[in-house]
């Protein structure tokens, strides 16, 4: 099935797109949408741990996507 996921920050600047389409099986989890940006993206394979969001909340890794769900990576954060 086609993701559309939705770059923010420098997840976007180094793909050179706000969004990019990766293709996943069926029953895929969000951490397998996330590897495929990295094999789409080459520079985002060190990130192995950004903020990922399905349809506009926070969701771990382990959760299912489906047909039609916004999903939305981001770098992780710091304050201070």
């Amino acid at each position: 099935m086609t993701i559309a996921v939705l770059l923010f920050a420098r997840y976007g600047e180094v793909a050179g797109a706000s969004a990019i389409e990766v293709e996943v099986p069926s029953g895929a989890t969000l951490a397998q949408v996330w590897e495929a940006v990295q094999v789409r993206v080459p520079g985002l394979r060190g990130e192995n741990k950004p903020l990922l969001a399905r349809d506009r909340t926070y969701a771990r890794p382990d959760q299912v996507v489906g047909p039609g769900d916004e999903i939305a990576a981001f770098p992780p954060v710091s304050g201070g």
